[in-house]
């Protein structure tokens, strides 16, 4: 049973949705579910972008916490938070040390494998190495030692933009193309086939708890952009079809993943579940979408939480650390 934080005043909450990255507009549709269930709960709540009057707004008039609903480098690679701290502003999630490990996929997956996590195999590969390498004789390196079919995405980035699942070695050099154009280093990774779910972290005082696994079945076949934020191109089931032994240990992995990486409050860890029951995470991601299709509010709901209650405990626990 989620609470009030029992304050006889309550806290100011600034809600920091929008940035320049190309998530700008999912950002904002987050920052909106945000701000309505912070007030649904009875909190003072504004939202306003992360631009040039930031700072100075922070200093004339600082929140009591911020709520960071920002997606892509702005919101995840620890910058802001950075920022946040140099402010001495409190902000809901994880230390902006722990969102840079976190928001660099191959960084991420280096730490997971070394607290013995399972993550499929992969390779790191800078646009400056591919050419200097020369493509052909990198490519055909790359699908000989992983195998095929692959799975294609930015090293930092999110919402599956940029992402795309290589099946025969002709498709690889555009799939690379495509990477490139939203970052300057593409991971390509054995593509594991299975069950896509998202586990969603949350912790509001007792320890990182997971909420019901989403289980995530596309129309297409791929989690991509589209079908991430249009209505109608994915269905979802909560919890997911898993078995009880199956789903404890997926959600097993998602908490061991969350602390593998020294997270705090909230996460959403994405796997994939081979046919033998088997999690294999692909990536954590530390600002979730709070959009109407998300994840984390849908597993919030199938375990039973209010999500205006929710944000309120994790805003209360910002301010406690404040």
């Amino acid at each position: 049973m989620i609470t009030s934080m029992g304050t006889s005043t309550e806290p100011h909450v600034l809600v920091l949705a929008g940035g320049l990255s190309y998530e700008r507009d999912v950002s904002l549709r987050s920052g909106r579910r945000v701000l309505d269930a912070l007030r649904s709960a009875g909190l003072s709540a504004e939202m306003r972008d992360a631009d040039v009057s930031l700072l100075p707004t922070l200093q004339e008039d600082p929140p009591d916490a911020v709520v960071i609903a920002l997606h892509g480098a702005t919101g995840e690679d620890g910058s802001l938070r950075g920022v946040l701290d140099l402010c001495g502003v409190p902000y809901v999630g994880c230390t902006a040390a722990a969102s840079r490990l976190a928001w660099d996929k191959p960084s991420a997956k280096s730490m997971l494998r070394e607290k013995g996590i399972r993550t499929p195999d992969w390779v790191a590969l800078p646009h400056d190495r591919f050419s200097e390498l020369g493509a052909v004789a990198v490519l055909d390196r790359i699908a000989e030692r992983l195998g095929l079919p692959l799975m294609v995405k930015p090293a930092q980035g999110g919402s599956g933009l940029g992402a795309s699942v290589v099946r025969e070695a002709a498709a690889l050099p555009a799939a690379m193309v495509s990477c490139f154009a939203y970052d300057s280093t593409a991971l390509v990774e054995r593509y594991v086939a299975g069950m896509d779910v998202a586990v969603s972290v949350i912790d509001l005082g007792e320890g990182p708890v997971p909420l019901p696994a989403v289980e995530i079945v596309p129309r297409n076949g791929v989690y991509d952009y589209a079908a991430r934020y249009t209505a109608g191109l994915t269905t979802w089931h909560t919890p997911a079809r898993l078995s009880p032994a199956v789903s404890e240990s997926v959600a097993a992995t998602a908490v061991a993943a969350h602390e593998a990486l020294g997270l705090r409050d909230l996460s959403r860890v994405d796997l994939i579940v081979d046919a033998e029951g088997v999690p294999h995470v692909l990536e954590v991601n530390v600002s979730p979408g709070m959009t109407e299709t998300s994840l984390l509010p849908l597993a919030a709901q199938a375990g039973g939480l209010d999500f205006g209650k929710m944000m309120e405990r994790l805003v209360g626990r910002a301010v406690t650390r404040g």
